[in-house]
Protein backbone atom coordinates (compact mmCIF):
# COMPACT_ATOMS: atom_id res chain seq x y z
CA UNK A 1 0.00 0.00 0.00
CA UNK A 2 3.30 2.52 -0.02
CA UNK A 3 3.74 2.86 -3.44
CA UNK A 4 0.35 4.77 -4.60
CA UNK A 5 1.92 6.25 -7.82
CA UNK A 6 2.23 2.73 -8.93
CA UNK A 7 -0.07 0.42 -7.28
CA UNK A 8 -2.93 2.19 -9.05
CA UNK A 9 -1.20 3.74 -12.14
CA UNK A 10 -4.33 6.10 -12.68
CA UNK A 11 -6.36 2.94 -13.01
CA UNK A 12 -8.99 4.32 -9.72
CA UNK A 13 -11.88 3.43 -11.26
CA UNK A 14 -13.73 0.46 -10.06
CA UNK A 15 -16.32 -0.61 -12.21
CA UNK A 16 -18.30 -4.27 -12.82
CA UNK A 17 -15.60 -5.61 -10.49
CA UNK A 18 -12.74 -4.50 -12.54
CA UNK A 19 -10.13 -1.15 -12.37
CA UNK A 20 -9.84 0.82 -15.34
CA UNK A 21 -8.63 3.98 -16.29
CA UNK A 22 -10.44 6.79 -16.66
CA UNK A 23 -12.04 6.86 -20.99
CA UNK A 24 -10.33 9.84 -21.69
CA UNK A 25 -7.21 8.65 -20.52
CA UNK A 26 -6.73 11.73 -17.74
CA UNK A 27 -5.18 11.45 -14.39
CA UNK A 28 -4.97 13.43 -11.50
CA UNK A 29 -2.04 13.82 -9.04
CA UNK A 30 -3.33 13.32 -5.44
CA UNK A 31 -0.88 15.76 -3.18
CA UNK A 32 0.15 15.51 0.31
CA UNK A 33 -0.78 19.02 2.12
CA UNK A 34 1.96 18.69 4.31
CA UNK A 35 4.55 19.33 1.33
CA UNK A 36 2.34 19.96 -1.60
CA UNK A 37 4.10 16.90 -3.26
CA UNK A 38 2.60 14.19 -5.14
CA UNK A 39 2.57 11.02 -3.75
CA UNK A 40 -0.23 8.95 -5.84
CA UNK A 41 -2.28 9.47 -9.31
CA UNK A 42 -5.41 8.47 -10.03
CA UNK A 43 -8.11 8.56 -13.27
CA UNK A 44 -9.33 12.20 -13.81
CA UNK A 45 -12.88 10.91 -14.77
CA UNK A 46 -16.21 12.52 -16.74
CA UNK A 47 -19.42 11.58 -17.71
CA UNK A 48 -18.68 8.74 -19.52
CA UNK A 49 -17.04 6.98 -17.06
CA UNK A 50 -20.04 7.99 -14.46
CA UNK A 51 -22.62 6.62 -17.35
CA UNK A 52 -20.27 3.40 -16.91
CA UNK A 53 -20.39 2.91 -13.65
CA UNK A 54 -24.11 3.55 -13.52
CA UNK A 55 -24.89 0.71 -16.02
CA UNK A 56 -22.74 -1.89 -14.12
CA UNK A 57 -24.21 -1.29 -10.66
CA UNK A 58 -27.98 -1.55 -12.48
CA UNK A 59 -26.73 -4.30 -14.10
CA UNK A 60 -25.79 -5.90 -10.63
CA UNK A 61 -28.83 -4.68 -9.19
CA UNK A 62 -31.13 -6.40 -11.49
CA UNK A 63 -29.62 -9.40 -11.75
CA UNK A 64 -31.21 -13.14 -11.28
CA UNK A 65 -31.77 -14.77 -7.98
CA UNK A 66 -28.17 -14.84 -6.73
CA UNK A 67 -27.73 -11.03 -7.04
CA UNK A 68 -26.96 -9.02 -4.06
CA UNK A 69 -30.65 -7.34 -3.34
CA UNK A 70 -31.83 -11.21 -2.89
CA UNK A 71 -28.87 -12.06 -0.94
CA UNK A 72 -29.86 -13.17 2.23
CA UNK A 73 -29.99 -11.04 5.23
CA UNK A 74 -27.52 -12.90 6.87
CA UNK A 75 -25.49 -13.51 4.44
CA UNK A 76 -25.18 -9.29 3.43
CA UNK A 77 -24.82 -8.90 7.44
CA UNK A 78 -21.51 -11.90 7.57
CA UNK A 79 -20.13 -10.20 4.29
CA UNK A 80 -20.01 -6.26 6.06
CA UNK A 81 -18.37 -7.86 9.49
CA UNK A 82 -15.47 -9.38 7.15
CA UNK A 83 -14.74 -5.80 6.11
CA UNK A 84 -15.02 -4.41 9.79
CA UNK A 85 -11.99 -7.49 10.05
CA UNK A 86 -10.25 -6.72 7.20
CA UNK A 87 -10.34 -2.61 8.36
CA UNK A 88 -8.78 -3.67 11.67
CA UNK A 89 -6.11 -5.66 10.02
CA UNK A 90 -5.35 -2.82 7.47
CA UNK A 91 -5.83 0.01 10.44
CA UNK A 92 -2.20 0.97 10.39
CA UNK A 93 -1.37 1.51 6.48
CA UNK A 94 -5.21 2.57 6.50
CA UNK A 95 -4.43 5.43 9.48
CA UNK A 96 -1.17 6.72 7.35
CA UNK A 97 -2.84 6.76 3.91
CA UNK A 98 -5.61 9.16 5.78
CA UNK A 99 -3.40 11.08 7.06
CA UNK A 100 -1.32 11.62 4.02
CA UNK A 101 -4.57 12.09 1.68
CA UNK A 102 -6.52 14.70 4.18
CA UNK A 103 -3.30 16.16 5.88
CA UNK A 104 -4.56 15.19 9.09
CA UNK A 105 -2.09 13.24 11.94
CA UNK A 106 -1.88 9.46 12.11
CA UNK A 107 -3.70 8.71 14.95
CA UNK A 108 -7.00 10.92 13.99
CA UNK A 109 -6.47 8.58 10.64
CA UNK A 110 -6.07 5.33 13.13
CA UNK A 111 -9.17 6.48 15.10
CA UNK A 112 -11.47 6.86 12.05
CA UNK A 113 -10.35 3.53 11.21
CA UNK A 114 -11.65 1.99 14.23
CA UNK A 115 -14.97 4.62 13.75
CA UNK A 116 -15.38 2.62 9.87
CA UNK A 117 -15.07 -1.08 11.41
CA UNK A 118 -17.48 -0.04 14.24
CA UNK A 119 -20.06 1.41 11.64
CA UNK A 120 -19.47 -1.86 9.07
CA UNK A 121 -20.19 -3.91 12.64
CA UNK A 122 -23.41 -2.06 13.25
CA UNK A 123 -24.97 -1.65 10.31
CA UNK A 124 -24.48 -5.52 9.92
CA UNK A 125 -26.23 -6.51 13.57
CA UNK A 126 -29.22 -3.56 12.71
CA UNK A 127 -30.26 -5.67 9.75
CA UNK A 128 -29.11 -9.32 10.99
CA UNK A 129 -31.79 -8.83 14.09
CA UNK A 130 -34.75 -7.72 12.09
CA UNK A 131 -37.65 -8.99 11.72
CA UNK A 132 -38.41 -9.88 8.71
CA UNK A 133 -41.03 -7.70 8.28
CA UNK A 134 -43.81 -5.60 10.00
CA UNK A 135 -47.31 -7.28 10.15
CA UNK A 136 -50.52 -5.02 10.00
CA UNK A 137 -53.99 -5.86 11.71
CA UNK A 138 -56.04 -5.53 9.00
CA UNK A 139 -59.31 -7.07 11.05
CA UNK A 140 -59.75 -10.47 9.78
CA UNK A 141 -58.24 -13.32 9.36
CA UNK A 142 -58.80 -13.46 6.16
CA UNK A 143 -56.19 -11.13 4.96
CA UNK A 144 -52.32 -11.43 5.91
CA UNK A 145 -51.04 -7.97 5.70
CA UNK A 146 -47.05 -7.04 5.91
CA UNK A 147 -45.16 -4.41 5.52
CA UNK A 148 -41.76 -5.35 4.46
CA UNK A 149 -38.46 -3.06 3.62
CA UNK A 150 -36.97 -3.10 -0.09
CA UNK A 151 -33.41 -1.74 -1.33
CA UNK A 152 -33.66 1.43 -3.37
CA UNK A 153 -31.65 0.53 -6.00
CA UNK A 154 -28.65 2.28 -7.29
CA UNK A 155 -27.22 4.44 -5.12
CA UNK A 156 -24.83 7.53 -6.13
CA UNK A 157 -23.07 8.40 -2.94
CA UNK A 158 -20.90 11.57 -2.51
CA UNK A 159 -18.35 12.19 -0.28
CA UNK A 160 -16.39 14.96 1.43
CA UNK A 161 -12.29 16.04 1.21
CA UNK A 162 -12.18 15.92 5.52
CA UNK A 163 -13.51 12.86 6.51
CA UNK A 164 -12.71 10.53 3.39
CA UNK A 165 -12.96 7.24 4.80
CA UNK A 166 -15.03 7.58 8.02
CA UNK A 167 -17.71 9.37 5.39
CA UNK A 168 -17.94 6.73 2.79
CA UNK A 169 -18.32 3.99 5.09
CA UNK A 170 -21.16 5.58 6.60
CA UNK A 171 -22.97 5.60 3.15
CA UNK A 172 -21.58 2.08 1.62
CA UNK A 173 -22.31 0.24 5.24
CA UNK A 174 -26.28 0.98 5.20
CA UNK A 175 -26.02 0.83 1.50
CA UNK A 176 -25.10 -2.97 1.23
CA UNK A 177 -26.94 -3.87 4.42
CA UNK A 178 -30.08 -2.57 2.73
CA UNK A 179 -29.18 -4.58 -0.25
CA UNK A 180 -28.06 -1.70 -2.65
CA UNK A 181 -25.76 -1.68 -5.48
CA UNK A 182 -23.88 2.36 -5.74
CA UNK A 183 -21.59 4.46 -7.44
CA UNK A 184 -19.29 6.16 -5.42
CA UNK A 185 -17.57 9.93 -5.86
CA UNK A 186 -14.75 10.51 -3.55
CA UNK A 187 -13.79 13.95 -3.29
CA UNK A 188 -10.86 14.48 -6.50
CA UNK A 189 -8.87 15.59 -3.67
CA UNK A 190 -8.58 13.20 -1.18
CA UNK A 191 -9.69 9.74 -2.42
CA UNK A 192 -7.25 7.18 -2.03
CA UNK A 193 -8.78 5.89 1.42
CA UNK A 194 -11.61 5.01 -0.65
CA UNK A 195 -10.15 3.39 -3.57
CA UNK A 196 -8.26 1.35 -0.57
CA UNK A 197 -11.37 0.62 1.07
CA UNK A 198 -13.21 -0.81 -2.49
CA UNK A 199 -10.25 -3.70 -2.55
CA UNK A 200 -11.35 -4.02 0.77
CA UNK A 201 -15.36 -4.71 0.02
CA UNK A 202 -13.41 -6.74 -2.89
CA UNK A 203 -11.43 -9.36 -0.82
CA UNK A 204 -14.45 -9.64 1.69
CA UNK A 205 -16.50 -11.77 -1.93
CA UNK A 206 -18.73 -8.59 -2.59
CA UNK A 207 -20.16 -9.39 -6.13
CA UNK A 208 -18.64 -7.76 -8.81
CA UNK A 209 -20.52 -4.41 -9.53
CA UNK A 210 -22.27 -4.36 -6.68
CA UNK A 211 -19.79 -1.35 -5.50
CA UNK A 212 -18.10 0.73 -8.32
CA UNK A 213 -16.24 3.80 -7.67
CA UNK A 214 -15.17 6.91 -10.11
CA UNK A 215 -12.66 9.49 -9.18
CA UNK A 216 -13.68 13.17 -11.00
CA UNK A 217 -14.95 16.29 -10.33
CA UNK A 218 -18.24 16.86 -8.62
CA UNK A 219 -19.15 19.41 -11.90
CA UNK A 220 -18.74 16.24 -14.07
CA UNK A 221 -18.60 12.94 -12.41
CA UNK A 222 -20.75 14.30 -9.19
CA UNK A 223 -23.42 15.99 -11.72
CA UNK A 224 -23.76 13.52 -13.98
CA UNK A 225 -24.43 11.14 -10.78
CA UNK A 226 -26.75 13.27 -9.56
CA UNK A 227 -29.39 13.77 -12.77
CA UNK A 228 -28.99 9.91 -13.94
CA UNK A 229 -32.27 8.42 -15.01
CA UNK A 230 -31.09 4.83 -13.67
CA UNK A 231 -29.75 6.34 -10.05
CA UNK A 232 -32.53 5.67 -7.58
CA UNK A 233 -31.09 7.82 -4.91
CA UNK A 234 -28.56 10.44 -3.72
CA UNK A 235 -26.62 10.76 -0.84
CA UNK A 236 -24.22 13.43 -0.86
CA UNK A 237 -21.99 15.38 1.95
CA UNK A 238 -20.51 18.53 1.68
CA UNK A 239 -20.85 22.12 1.50
CA UNK A 240 -24.25 24.02 1.09
CA UNK A 241 -23.51 25.28 -2.36
CA UNK A 242 -22.69 21.91 -4.03
CA UNK A 243 -25.65 20.30 -2.00
CA UNK A 244 -28.01 22.60 -3.22
CA UNK A 245 -26.66 21.80 -7.02
CA UNK A 246 -27.41 17.89 -6.31
CA UNK A 247 -30.56 18.69 -4.80
CA UNK A 248 -31.44 20.87 -8.11
CA UNK A 249 -29.99 18.11 -10.25
CA UNK A 250 -31.83 15.18 -8.61
CA UNK A 251 -34.77 16.56 -8.41
CA UNK A 252 -36.30 16.47 -12.51
CA UNK A 253 -36.05 12.64 -11.58
CA UNK A 254 -37.96 12.50 -7.96
CA UNK A 255 -34.87 10.64 -7.08
CA UNK A 256 -34.27 10.15 -3.05
CA UNK A 257 -32.16 12.24 -1.24
CA UNK A 258 -29.74 12.72 1.79
CA UNK A 259 -27.93 15.99 2.31
CA UNK A 260 -25.45 16.77 4.81
CA UNK A 261 -24.22 19.90 4.22
CA UNK A 262 -22.29 21.19 7.30
CA UNK A 263 -22.94 23.68 10.31
CA UNK A 264 -21.48 26.57 11.96
CA UNK A 265 -21.75 25.00 15.18
CA UNK A 266 -21.96 26.93 18.84
CA UNK A 267 -20.29 25.51 22.34
CA UNK A 268 -21.93 27.35 24.97
CA UNK A 269 -20.05 27.94 28.03
CA UNK A 270 -22.18 28.60 31.58
CA UNK A 271 -20.25 30.43 34.43
CA UNK A 272 -21.15 27.80 36.56
CA UNK A 273 -19.36 25.17 34.26
CA UNK A 274 -16.21 26.55 35.47
CA UNK A 275 -16.82 27.34 39.06
CA UNK A 276 -14.11 24.78 40.13
CA UNK A 277 -10.39 24.36 38.95
CA UNK A 278 -11.55 20.91 37.19
CA UNK A 279 -14.33 22.34 35.60
CA UNK A 280 -12.68 25.21 34.09
CA UNK A 281 -9.96 22.57 32.97
CA UNK A 282 -12.40 19.95 31.02
CA UNK A 283 -14.76 23.20 29.45
CA UNK A 284 -11.15 25.24 28.11
CA UNK A 285 -9.49 21.68 27.07
CA UNK A 286 -12.93 20.66 24.95
CA UNK A 287 -13.11 24.25 23.49
CA UNK A 288 -9.86 23.49 22.11
CA UNK A 289 -11.12 19.68 20.89
CA UNK A 290 -14.36 21.39 19.54
CA UNK A 291 -12.72 24.09 17.37
CA UNK A 292 -9.25 22.51 16.43
CA UNK A 293 -9.21 18.86 15.45
CA UNK A 294 -8.25 18.30 12.14
CA UNK A 295 -7.77 21.96 12.01
CA UNK A 296 -11.48 22.83 11.94
CA UNK A 297 -11.79 20.83 8.86
CA UNK A 298 -14.79 18.97 10.74
CA UNK A 299 -18.73 19.79 9.66
CA UNK A 300 -19.27 19.94 13.45
CA UNK A 301 -16.41 21.62 14.53
CA UNK A 302 -17.47 24.02 17.46
CA UNK A 303 -16.09 27.22 15.72
CA UNK A 304 -18.88 29.53 17.64
CA UNK A 305 -17.33 29.77 21.22
CA UNK A 306 -20.34 31.77 23.28
CA UNK A 307 -18.85 32.04 26.68
CA UNK A 308 -20.96 33.50 30.11
CA UNK A 309 -19.33 37.30 30.43
CA UNK A 310 -18.71 37.07 33.99
CA UNK A 311 -15.74 34.42 32.82
CA UNK A 312 -14.80 35.26 29.65
CA UNK A 313 -11.97 36.87 30.20
CA UNK A 314 -10.38 34.41 32.16
CA UNK A 315 -11.81 31.31 29.83
CA UNK A 316 -10.40 33.09 26.51
CA UNK A 317 -6.81 34.16 28.39
CA UNK A 318 -6.32 30.06 28.86
CA UNK A 319 -7.60 29.09 25.61
CA UNK A 320 -5.25 31.64 23.80
CA UNK A 321 -2.70 30.18 25.83
CA UNK A 322 -3.08 26.40 25.22
CA UNK A 323 -3.98 27.18 21.46
CA UNK A 324 -0.20 29.03 21.17
CA UNK A 325 0.91 25.35 22.47
CA UNK A 326 -0.51 23.56 19.83
CA UNK A 327 2.08 21.17 18.04
CA UNK A 328 1.38 21.97 14.36
CA UNK A 329 3.05 20.10 11.41
CA UNK A 330 3.40 16.52 9.45
CA UNK A 331 0.67 14.62 10.53
CA UNK A 332 2.97 11.65 10.27
CA UNK A 333 5.66 13.23 12.45
CA UNK A 334 5.84 12.32 16.44
CA UNK A 335 4.07 15.09 18.64
CA UNK A 336 2.29 16.50 16.30
CA UNK A 337 -0.91 17.39 17.49
CA UNK A 338 -2.46 19.02 14.50
CA UNK A 339 -2.27 19.31 10.43
CA UNK A 340 -2.05 20.91 8.11
CA UNK A 341 -4.92 22.26 5.70
CA UNK A 342 -6.15 20.23 2.84
CA UNK A 343 -5.25 22.83 -0.22
CA UNK A 344 -3.32 26.23 -0.99
CA UNK A 345 -6.91 27.10 -2.51
CA UNK A 346 -8.55 25.84 1.33
CA UNK A 347 -5.53 28.25 3.25
CA UNK A 348 -6.52 31.20 1.22
CA UNK A 349 -10.17 31.14 2.07
CA UNK A 350 -9.41 30.60 5.75
CA UNK A 351 -6.64 34.01 5.62
CA UNK A 352 -9.85 35.22 3.71
CA UNK A 353 -11.93 34.83 6.36
CA UNK A 354 -9.75 35.68 9.28
CA UNK A 355 -9.35 39.08 7.14
CA UNK A 356 -12.56 40.01 6.84
CA UNK A 357 -13.12 39.36 10.79
CA UNK A 358 -10.22 41.98 11.70
CA UNK A 359 -11.38 44.85 9.14
CA UNK A 360 -15.34 44.26 10.69
CA UNK A 361 -13.74 44.69 14.13
CA UNK A 362 -12.60 41.44 15.38
CA UNK A 363 -9.47 40.99 18.44
CA UNK A 364 -6.96 38.74 17.24
CA UNK A 365 -6.15 36.72 20.48
CA UNK A 366 -3.70 34.33 18.52
CA UNK A 367 -2.90 32.86 14.78
CA UNK A 368 -4.03 34.22 12.04
CA UNK A 369 -0.84 33.29 9.95
CA UNK A 370 1.07 30.78 8.64
CA UNK A 371 3.06 29.37 10.81
CA UNK A 372 7.11 29.28 10.80
CA UNK A 373 9.05 26.80 8.93
CA UNK A 374 9.94 23.73 10.70
CA UNK A 375 11.53 20.33 9.87
CA UNK A 376 7.79 19.21 10.67
CA UNK A 377 6.30 22.06 8.81
CA UNK A 378 7.56 22.15 5.32
CA UNK A 379 7.63 25.85 3.86
CA UNK A 380 5.35 24.27 0.61
CA UNK A 381 2.75 22.70 3.26
CA UNK A 382 -0.82 23.86 3.67
CA UNK A 383 -0.40 24.86 7.33
CA UNK A 384 -2.22 27.65 9.36
CA UNK A 385 -1.77 28.86 13.19
CA UNK A 386 -4.77 27.64 15.32
CA UNK A 387 -6.48 31.00 15.56
CA UNK A 388 -8.90 33.17 18.69
CA UNK A 389 -10.73 35.73 17.71
CA UNK A 390 -12.29 37.74 20.20
CA UNK A 391 -14.80 40.56 20.53
CA UNK A 392 -17.36 38.63 17.60
CA UNK A 393 -20.66 38.96 16.97
CA UNK A 394 -23.35 37.44 14.42
CA UNK A 395 -22.80 40.35 11.98
CA UNK A 396 -19.63 38.91 10.92
CA UNK A 397 -19.21 36.50 7.96
CA UNK A 398 -16.80 34.69 9.89
CA UNK A 399 -19.55 33.98 13.11
CA UNK A 400 -22.27 33.37 9.93
CA UNK A 401 -20.99 31.01 7.45
CA UNK A 402 -18.87 27.99 7.79
CA UNK A 403 -14.92 28.99 7.31
CA UNK A 404 -13.60 25.09 8.26
CA UNK A 405 -10.66 25.87 9.22
CA UNK A 406 -8.87 26.51 12.66
CA UNK A 407 -10.23 29.32 13.50
CA UNK A 408 -12.67 30.27 16.76
CA UNK A 409 -14.62 33.02 17.22
CA UNK A 410 -15.96 34.20 20.48
CA UNK A 411 -19.42 35.73 21.56
CA UNK A 412 -19.97 36.43 25.44
CA UNK A 413 -23.88 36.12 26.44
CA UNK A 414 -25.37 37.49 30.25
CA UNK A 415 -28.74 35.45 30.77
CA UNK A 416 -29.66 32.19 29.28
CA UNK A 417 -32.02 33.74 27.37
CA UNK A 418 -29.13 35.03 25.34
CA UNK A 419 -27.14 31.91 25.26
CA UNK A 420 -30.27 29.96 23.37
CA UNK A 421 -31.06 32.61 21.30
CA UNK A 422 -27.42 33.31 20.03
CA UNK A 423 -26.14 29.57 19.74
CA UNK A 424 -29.68 29.12 17.53
CA UNK A 425 -29.46 32.16 15.32
CA UNK A 426 -27.66 30.71 12.51
CA UNK A 427 -29.35 29.31 9.41
CA UNK A 428 -27.09 25.86 10.06
CA UNK A 429 -28.38 23.50 12.81
CA UNK A 430 -26.14 20.52 12.86
CA UNK A 431 -24.50 20.40 16.20
CA UNK A 432 -24.12 22.37 19.77
CA UNK A 433 -23.29 21.63 22.85
CA UNK A 434 -23.76 22.93 26.47
CA UNK A 435 -21.59 23.09 29.42
CA UNK A 436 -23.17 23.41 32.75
CA UNK A 437 -22.77 22.08 36.53
CA UNK A 438 -26.70 22.52 36.88
CA UNK A 439 -28.12 19.41 35.36
CA UNK A 440 -31.55 20.73 35.11
CA UNK A 441 -30.74 24.42 33.05
CA UNK A 442 -27.91 21.56 30.96
CA UNK A 443 -31.08 19.49 30.00
CA UNK A 444 -33.21 22.86 29.32
CA UNK A 445 -31.16 24.42 27.09
CA UNK A 446 -29.99 21.36 25.69
CA UNK A 447 -33.60 20.67 24.50
CA UNK A 448 -34.25 24.22 23.31
CA UNK A 449 -30.75 24.11 20.45
CA UNK A 450 -32.13 23.73 17.16
CA UNK A 451 -29.37 21.18 15.96
CA UNK A 452 -29.31 17.51 14.88
CA UNK A 453 -26.80 16.59 17.67
CA UNK A 454 -26.63 18.59 21.17
CA UNK A 455 -23.75 16.81 23.50
CA UNK A 456 -23.87 18.13 27.47
CA UNK A 457 -20.82 18.75 29.19
CA UNK A 458 -18.49 17.17 25.84
CA UNK A 459 -17.88 17.13 22.55
CA UNK A 460 -17.55 15.56 19.20
CA UNK A 461 -18.65 12.13 20.53
CA UNK A 462 -20.66 10.07 18.15
CA UNK A 463 -22.70 6.51 18.14
CA UNK A 464 -22.94 4.96 15.23
CA UNK A 465 -26.42 3.57 16.37
CA UNK A 466 -27.41 7.73 16.94
CA UNK A 467 -29.03 8.97 14.35
CA UNK A 468 -26.40 11.99 12.48
CA UNK A 469 -27.38 15.04 10.58
CA UNK A 470 -28.89 18.59 10.85
CA UNK A 471 -32.04 21.08 10.89
CA UNK A 472 -32.20 23.91 8.52
CA UNK A 473 -29.74 24.25 5.43
CA UNK A 474 -27.28 21.41 7.43
CA UNK A 475 -29.02 19.14 5.05
CA UNK A 476 -31.98 16.64 4.71
CA UNK A 477 -32.16 13.12 6.05
CA UNK A 478 -30.11 11.18 8.54
CA UNK A 479 -26.84 8.84 8.40
CA UNK A 480 -25.90 6.63 11.17
CA UNK A 481 -29.01 4.47 13.21
CA UNK A 482 -32.27 3.45 12.72
CA UNK A 483 -32.81 6.44 10.39
CA UNK A 484 -29.60 6.06 8.38
CA UNK A 485 -30.73 2.70 7.47
CA UNK A 486 -34.16 3.45 6.23
CA UNK A 487 -32.46 6.14 3.84
CA UNK A 488 -31.39 3.41 1.44
CA UNK A 489 -34.78 1.65 1.34
CA UNK A 490 -38.53 1.62 -0.01
CA UNK A 491 -41.44 0.41 2.39
CA UNK A 492 -43.87 -2.33 0.22
CA UNK A 493 -47.02 -3.33 2.01
CA UNK A 494 -48.21 -6.82 0.84
CA UNK A 495 -51.81 -7.43 1.26
CA UNK A 496 -52.90 -11.16 1.22
CA UNK A 497 -56.80 -11.57 0.64
CA UNK A 498 -56.92 -15.14 2.02
CA UNK A 499 -60.46 -15.79 1.38
CA UNK A 500 -61.34 -14.21 -2.04
CA UNK A 501 -64.58 -13.82 -3.02
CA UNK A 502 -66.74 -11.57 -5.67
CA UNK A 503 -67.31 -7.74 -4.38
CA UNK A 504 -70.37 -7.46 -6.76
CA UNK A 505 -69.80 -3.79 -6.84
CA UNK A 506 -71.12 -4.10 -10.25
CA UNK A 507 -74.52 -5.24 -10.64
CA UNK A 508 -73.68 -6.98 -14.39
Amino acid sequence: MADHKHQYAGRTHHVGGEWRPAVSGATREILDPADGRPFAVVAEGDEKDADLAVAAARDAFAGGQGAWPRTPVAERAALLRRVADLLVRDRDELGLLESRDAGKTVEEGRVDVDCVADAFRYFADLVAAEAPGRVVDAGTPDVHSVVVHEPVGVCALITPWNYPLLQASWKIAPALAAGNTFVIKPSEITPMTTVALLDLLAEAGLPAGVANLVTGPGHTVGARLAEHPDVDLVSFTGGLASGTKVAQAAAPGVKKVALELGGKNPNVVFADACATDDGFDTAVDQALNAAFIHSGQVCSAGARLIVEESVRERFVAELTRRAQKIRLGRGTADGVECGPLVSEQHRAKVEAYVASALQEGAVLRCGGKRPEPSDVRPESGYFYEPTVLDACHREMRVVREEVFGPVLTVETFRTEEEAIALANDTEYGLAGAVWSADASRARRVAARLRHGTVWINDFHPYLPQAEWGGFGKSGVGRELGPAGLAEYREAKHVYQNLAPKPVRWFAG
